[in-house]
């Protein structure tokens, strides 16, 4: 709307010129950072969106549902706000995830026309001038437009509307343009023939992995994530990707990686290119490896982790950090990260098994010291046999302000039947700016 009108509606509204030179370059920077994480043919999609094509790599992020999740949170925790759709076809998403209020949106296989026919006709990609002119001879929707005879569209708008449509629906292919940064090591290999059968496919696979090796070299890197993109010669794209979880110049062992996966391939008509990519790279230097009259031979895991990582396993190893907050003094770290200087210091014991959250539990207890005497947890009534505690933690005041005042007050307890469970109290049970006095169960002994 005009400037004065919003000024007029909202009193004080701060008005900020718009930098759409900035706003390009940070799209691009949000695209690069996705080609990382989530899929190896990403690209720029108009001036506020990018679309990737998520075939074969979604597995990796343990689906399409937790993978939008993720897109949503990890924009929403840098304060932004996002619209992620799935869907059949580029088209189809572009259009979903600008039509919605939802976060994100999973069109099922085959329902793209059902999602689109009654989303305006803006958002079918056109020139602006053109969605002018429909909406003058009274188009309003996709579903209106795809019902209307092509010919008299064709002959006054050109085969624009025509094309838009069948690649909404799958009819035509739209092939996603990969962003490629300046700094990332590609090599590539095109075939006058099209290849097809899958000896080929992992002979000339193997090449690649050693041309991207010895470039890979001569810069003193050793690859992370590399992926492979097969260019059909129906001009649609697939795309391979494989990682390991420390840099590696080994060719055998790259190769390896990509040939398990090469059954995936579809050459459909036949494969006229294959490109593979160094998409993240890490300086590696060579080390001598110890003789065993020097000392032990340690046992490297680096392959095993590799291989569940590239069958979208979560590999990861949990190391002490520094708080007397239970839930916070755990964190993930890389399954191959060097080892944390910082160990776990407790005075008190703790459970073998910490719950993912506290769970609420009724208890009877008398305030303010003394141990629960009966826990009520997940139904069942426990008549406590001995107890120990409490252990007092206090809140982390210089993370958030809530907890500048706030306790816990902790008891191992024992129930009849020999089970021991990790139980507190929200609050010191006499002043209620410390807490809420509810208790809750946060860990289970052995």
């Amino acid at each position: 709307m005009p400037a004065a009108k919003a000024q007029a509606l909202f009193r004080g509204l701060l008005m900020v010129d718009a930098d759409a030179a900035a706003d390009a370059a940070a799209l691009e920077r949000i695209t690069l950072w996705a080609l990382t994480i989530y899929s190896p043919i990403v690209a720029v999609d108009g001036i506020d969106g990018i679309v990737m094509d998520t075939e074969g790599a979604d597995h990796l992020q343990g689906g399409e549902l937790p993978m939008v999740t993720k897109i949503a949170n990890q924009f929403l925790s840098r304060k932004l706000t996002a619209r992620v759709s799935v869907a059949d076809t580029w088209g189809a998403a572009h259009a979903c995830a600008r039509a919605t209020n939802k976060e994100t949106v999973i069109v099922p296989v085959g329902e793209a026309v059902r999602a689109v026919e009654r989303l305006p006709i803006s958002l079918l990609r056109l020139p602006e001038k053109i969605v002018g002119d429909l909406r003058t001879l009274g188009f309003q929707s996709i579903g209106e437009l795809s019902n209307t005879p092509r010919a008299p569209l064709a002959l006054r708008f050109g085969p624009e509307i025509s094309r838009r449509l069948d690649q909404m629906f799958g009819r035509v292919s739209e092939p996603i343009e990969p962003i490629r940064a300046a700094e990332l090591i590609e090599v590539t290999r095109s075939f006058a023939e099209p290849i097809g059968a899958a000896e080929t496919i992992n002979k000339y696979v193997g090449r690649l992995v050693v041309q991207l090796i010895e470039a890979l070299q001569k810069k003193g890197l050793g690859v992370r994530r590399a992926d492979l993109i097969v260019d059909k010669v129906d001009g649609r794209r697939q795309a391979i990707r494989a990682g390991t979880v420390k840099p590696s110049r080994d060719v055998a062992w790259l190769t390896k990686l990509f040939r398990d996966r090469t059954e995936r391939i579809e050459p459909g008509f036949g494969i006229e290119r294959l490109t593979l990519i160094a998409i993240i790279a890490e300086p590696l230097e060579e080390l001598q490896k110890s003789s065993s009259l020097v000392g032990e031979e340690v046992t490297d895991v680096s392959p095993l982790i590799d291989i569940y990582g590239n069958r979208g396993h979560r590999v990861y190893r949990l190391a002490p950090l520094a708080s007397d907050v239970p839930e916070r003094s755990v964190q993930r770290i890389s399954a191959a990260a060097n080892p944390v200087e910082v160990s776990w210091v407790h005075h008190w014991r703790r459970p073998v098994r910490l719950l993912v959250r506290p769970e609420l539990i009724d208890v009877i207890a008398l305030m303010p010291d003394h141990p629960p005497v009966a826990v009520t947890w997940r139904g069942k009534r426990r008549k406590v046999k001995r107890a120990d505690g409490p252990e007092r933690i206090f809140g982390e005041w210089w993370q958030r302000n809530s907890e500048m005042e706030a306790v816990r007050d902790y008891f191992v307890v024992e129930d009849e039947s020999g089970e021991r469970l990790w139980v507190f109290r929200a609050g010191d049970g006499v002043d209620p700016e410390t807490g809420s006095r509810r208790w809750f169960c946060h860990g289970i002994f052995a």
